[in-house]
């Protein structure tokens, strides 16, 4: 009876799992890196305890050369393997296991984790390809979500996410490498005279839209008030001359040349 009362004790006095144990058995069944605040509020402990639990925790690994390591990514803590065991792990996972992303799709993430936030229609400008369903295809893996629209357009706008930080083990989107080293020269000038291609084709298209005008100066212009009828008869022949030739400078249709001329003929028989 004795030893049974001591036993019971002695197992009651015994202290719950620490900190460390606890802060383990929670990073382990995760799926996605939890932040220091979210498991503050889990263990009902202060956050800078937590926070420097899980330092310590993160440095013993590495002292330890263990075959994992605790890694702070996207906002939050989590298990990685080490990055020697690589090979290891490849050998154990069976082969096409994950589907890559392709070299299009890879493209196409780049650009929009470096120029974000985009439109789709900017991303298939510095790409010169239809990147629609390159678009779709990030955004149903969660690498990409809509960010807004564009002011002047009405475009929908797109920008990486928590999920492609955490892929590429990423704290933020400061920690990307620098571009310009792996760019060629100039391809900076290059790459704002693409941009600029839509700002061109808003003058070009406005240029166009006077055509009509214009086509409707020159023929209001051959349809002149009557007390001028009898010398137009005269100078029938030089006004189709003219209408001619302005709508040789307006893009002109020939049935709306021949509705120029009509009045004229009219008039001068």
């Amino acid at each position: 009876m004795l030893n049974d009362n001591a036993a019971t004790t002695s197992s009651q006095n015994e202290p719950g799992p620490s900190l460390e144990a606890c802060l383990e058995a929670i990073l382990l069944v995760v799926d996605e890196p939890v932040a220091e605040v979210v498991l503050a509020q889990v263990l009902e402990r202060p956050r800078d305890e937590v926070a420097r639990a899980l330092r310590d925790l993160a440095a013993s690994y590495d002292e330890q050369r263990r075959g994992y390591d605790l890694r702070q990514v996207a906002g939050g803590w989590r298990f990685y393997t080490r990055e020697e065991c690589a090979p290891v792990v490849e050998r154990f996972v069976r082969d096409g296991q994950e589907v890559r992303l392709t070299q299009a799709a890879l493209e196409t993430l780049a650009v929009v984790a470096y120029r974000q936030p985009v439109s789709r229609s900017r991303v298939s400008a510095v790409r010169g390809v239809n990147c629609d369903a390159v678009m779709r295809t990030l955004t149903l893996r969660g690498l990409v979500e809509e960010a807004g629209t564009e002011h002047e357009t009405g475009a929908i706008l797109y920008r990486t996410t928590g999920y492609f930080l955490e892929r590429l083990g990423l704290a933020s989107l400061d920690e990307l490498p620098e571009l310009a080293p792996f760019l060629p020269d100039h391809i900076e000038d290059a790459a704002d005279q693409v941009g600029e291609a839509p700002d061109h084709m808003g003058p070009a298209t406005d240029e166009a839209g006077g055509a009509p005008d214009q086509i409707e100066a020159a023929t209001g212009q051959a349809g002149e008030a009557p007390d001028q009828i009898e010398d137009a008869a005269g100078q029938a022949g030089e006004a189709s001359d003219h209408i001619e030739a302005a709508a040789d400078q307006a893009g002109e249709a020939p049935e709306q040349m021949e509705e120029a001329r009509d009045p004229r003929d009219d008039q001068g028989s």
